[in-house]
């Protein structure tokens, strides 16, 4: 093939992909004259299949084709460990949460909260949490987007704000005119686009080692230079106590907080049937554990054809070695980015992360509209349905404007801490809020306020004082070391604070209607609370 195929084709598909998305949100638009069609008309429209698929859509991100890669590559046993746990917490969600949060009338975590609870109060709360999660994830989508885009197109480094910005546009598109049907419809072709990509990965991978995994890892564990660490967990984070400590604190962080992400949670609510929620589990997980599968042996390829020496030199942490292994794979003249391979991969990243950013921006979006809004606790109440679609989309602008600046000026830098932010604000607040509002009797605002405003100040400070933040090659600061807190995720503190933190609001809620039944004023009444679909009272 001529050197130029490969790049020529990735254009194609690229302007390809982009225009059936586009075509699918315009054709969702003509639905979205209300606002349950604009916040909720895709999971509910799907069925069990596309609600599934479009789930697993959200879930699939370019922290898990990516990062998951080099954490195999570079880390082998631990890279693997994370992979599962990626799939075990969608497994976990679908499972424990996907029923009860099926809610008619609520959008957000706030929406979903404040009708639970009978307390509006707590909405402002979780929208803080809402955007703290998300904005840091949004951040790191938009700059993979940039690069990708500019990799596809052979453009220099120069060129990476511009396509950053070009990408902050389509995400902004696909948000304001295709809502969250428009969205769903988008993630189920994008989940189509990484299957196909990552099967055809993986194949040509296990086919240069005879198809067998045994020998494909043992290749790689002869090039990545450690030995029998690579077939160990400890490798990442080390095997001194502190490491040992810190692998634990990561896969649990990763394992919670990924269940309880506010853009994975926004699909759940408009399922109106348990079953259809039984149902959509298979579906939802499936693709996501083939996925994930084949991130395992694209990241053992990457270190058995390149070593690790080489994917650490390109990327510290490991981000580049997807991308690497097609040119290990398909070399031809003029580099990997002329490689059909790479251009093929190269478009399902670009999908997968295009797709996300659009979803997590209406989940912002959402929560920023009406969270922080004086909107009724539960349904649209008598607002306007025209005037709080207008607010809804103004707030996609506004975060998607935000967001493009603050991608472009912080760039690569701190990519893993940013995702660390995420994961570990919702292992830590959002986890405990949803568990003990779901399962724990009695829990009320009170719990919700002493879980968000004590945890979330908890979680910051650790993590700045943390290395992922300085003293370390992935750390926004790799050339300072002012840390004093030893381990790189503090989910193994803050997690556990969480919950009794919210325990100990419990606690003073009920001291507190005590406090005034022995005054003789009477129980504090909680405050109207609405059955679920299934019939059941909180």
């Amino acid at each position: 093939m001529s050197a130029g195929d490969g790049q020529s084709f990735a254009v194609v598909v690229f302007l390809g992909f982009v225009a059936v998305s586009l075509l699918l949100c315009g054709l969702a638009a003509a639905d979205l004259d209300d606002p349950e069609h604009f916040y909720a008309g895709g999971s509910a429209a799907f069925g069990p299949v596309g609600g599934g698929l479009a789930i697993a859509g959200d879930y699939i991100s370019a922290a898990t084709l990516l990062s998951t890669t080099g954490a195999v590559a570079l880390d082998g046993a631990d890279g693997i460990l994370f992979a599962c746990a990626t799939v075990v917490s969608l497994y976990l969600v679908m499972r424990i949460l996907s029923e009860p949060l099926r809610r008619k009338g609520v959008f957000t975590l706030g929406d979903f909260l404040a009708a639970r609870l009978g307390a509006p109060s707590v909405r402002r709360g979780l929208g803080v949490t809402t955007l703290v999660v998300l904005t840091p994830l949004l951040l790191v989508q938009l700059s993979t987007a940039g690069r990708i885009m500019a990799a596809m197109f052979g453009l220099p480094d120069g060129a990476l704000t511009g396509c950053t910005v070009a990408g902050g546009t389509l995400m902004v598109c696909y948000a304001a005119f295709g809502g969250m049907r428009g969205i769903g419809y988008v993630q189920i072709l994008k989940v189509g686009v990484a299957l196909t990509a990552m099967l055809l990965l993986a194949g040509i991978v296990l086919a240069r080692y005879g198809w067998s995994p045994s020998a494909l890892f043992d290749a790689a564990a002869d090039r990545s230079g450690a030995g029998a660490d690579y077939a160990h967990p400890g490798l990442h984070f080390g095997h001194s106590l502190t490491g040992r400590l810190d692998l634990i604190s990561f896969e649990g962080t990763l394992l919670i907080g990924a269940a309880c992400l506010p853009h994975i949670t926004m699909r759940l609510h408009p399922v109106s049937e348990a079953r259809t929620a039984r149902r959509a589990v298979g579906w939802a997980v499936g693709p996501v554990a083939v996925v994930c599968g084949g991130v395992v042996v694209a990241g053992l390829g990457a270190c058995a054809l390149l070593g690790r020496d080489l994917v650490r030199a390109t990327d510290p942490g490991g981000a580049t070695a997807l991308l690497m292994v097609t040119g290990a794979l398909d070399p031809v003249a003029g580099g990997a980015r002329h490689s059909m391979l790479f251009a093929i991969v190269a478009c399902a990243v670009f999908a997968t992360t295009l797709a996300a950013v659009a979803g997590i921006t209406l989940a912002a979006a959402s929560s920023l509209a009406r969270d922080f809004g004086a909107w009724p606790a539960h349904g649209t109440g008598d607002r306007a349905p025209a005037r709080e679609i207008r607010r809804a989309r103004l707030g996609i602008v506004l975060v998607g404007a935000v967001a493009v600046v603050l991608s472009a000026s912080l760039g690569d830098r701190g990519r893993l801490t940013l995702i660390s932010l995420s994961f570990a604000v919702a292992a830590s607040v959002l986890a405990p809020v949803l568990l003990y509002a779901l399962f724990l009797p009695g829990y009320s605002a009170t719990g919700v306020r002493w879980t968000v405003y004590g945890n979330l100040p908890l979680v910051v400070l650790l993590l700045a004082g943390s290395p992922a933040v300085s003293g370390t090659p992935i750390a926004i600061f790799p050339g300072h070391d002012v840390h004093w807190f030893p381990l790189q995720t503090p989910g193994l503190i803050t997690i556990p604070a969480g919950f009794l933190l919210g325990l100990v609001g419990r606690a003073r809620s009920r001291a507190t209607q005590q406090t005034w039944q022995e005054r003789g004023v009477g129980r504090i009444p909680p405050g109207p609370r609405n059955p679920d679909p299934a019939g059941r009272r909180p």
